[in-house]
């Protein structure tokens, strides 16, 4: 069994992931960290905490963490997700609040006291990642492994150049891939092939759990317009962040390379884009590994399955 931290901002996509990973046995999920991202923190921290809830699992804490990016004005996603981040999934308040603790404290306590190395899986903007690991350097080494959803080999999904993640808080993502983790990478190279066909929403849907129907209820609006858009267009609301998720469980669904990767912070013109060596153009050593291939019937079949688990 694997701890993990999920470091996050719920957000459709973060809510199905955290609800495969708490559907999974493989992972013991430690805590639940919230970011400003797709929505602001207060609804961030809010979702999380009704998606713990709707998984039945009370035992898992939510910490709220930071607000904005570290040099920038947060950028959110309700335009995506829904004025409250879950559109469609229609989740009642939950019973409980965050813990007092602010979630860049949660992770560096949590890591620190350890017996054993600690995955962190990161979902959003990697500000609470950055901050922990410079307010304690010494916690890279307490970090099994890494994963992170963010970044793009080819195009962006919110400008041109960058994906959504690293777009917000570039700053934090530079920070994170210099800190000698070699995190896996899981972009939009990956993520973009994960369509929400009609076909495979109903297939979660008709699981008949409250999960699977909650979301089936949030990605059922986007796979009705994916099937009419052409071929070329840009894919509607996907499953990113369950990719993490996945890797953790079965990271044989999916194929990269070692590569050396850095991302844009100086020019306006392409902030946030991470530069990927895909070919060791530079000769620099490696930092990451970034995965560009996945198994898109087996993802979408673990999905399913594991969310016949929850209630």
């Amino acid at each position: 069994m694997t701890a993990v931290i999920f470091d996050c901002d719920p957000g459709q996509d973060d809510a199905a992931a955290l609800l495969l990973a708490l559907a999974s046995p493989e992972l013991q999920v430690l805590g639940i960290c919230t970011v400003g991202g797709n929505v602001p923190l207060a609804l961030t921290s809010m979702n999380a905490l009704k998606i713990v809830e709707l998984a039945g699992r009370l035992d898992i804490p939510v910490f709220a963490g930071c607000q904005h990016p570290l040099m920038r004005p947060l950028v959110t996603a309700e335009y995506v997700m829904g004025n409250d981040g879950l559109a469609g999934a229609d989740l009642p308040a939950p019973s409980r609040s965050v813990d007092r603790r602010h979630a860049v404290d949660f992770i560096v306590e949590t890591l620190g006291g350890a017996g054993d190395p600690v995955a962190v899986a990161t979902l959003g903007p990697l500000t609470n990642l950055a901050l922990a690991l410079v307010k304690a350097p010494w916690i890279r080494e307490r970090i099994g492994q890494l994963v992170i959803m963010g970044g793009s080999m080819h195009r962006g999904n919110i400008v041109p150049q960058a994906e959504y993640n690293f777009y917000v808080d570039p700053h934090a993502a530079q920070i994170v891939l210099n800190a000698g983790l070699r995190p896996v990478i899981i972009g939009l190279d990956v993520t973009h092939q994960v369509l929400n066909t009609v076909a495979r929403i109903e297939r979660i849907g008709a699981v008949g759990t409250r999960s699977a129907q909650a979301v089936a209820k949030m990605f059922m609006p986007h796979a009705v317009v994916q099937q009419t858009l052409a071929p070329d267009s840009k894919p509607r609301g996907l499953m990113h962040d369950p990719c993490v998720t996945a890797y953790l469980v079965a990271p044989h669904l999916f194929s990269g390379r070692e590569v050396h990767v850095e991302v844009e912070t100086r020019s306006e013109v392409t902030m946030g884009q991470s530069v990927v060596d895909w070919w060791n153009v530079t000769r620099k050593p490696p930092n990451a590994t970034v995965l560009d291939r996945i198994d898109v019937e087996g993802f979408f079949d673990l999905v399913t399955e594991r969310l016949a688990r929850l209630p």
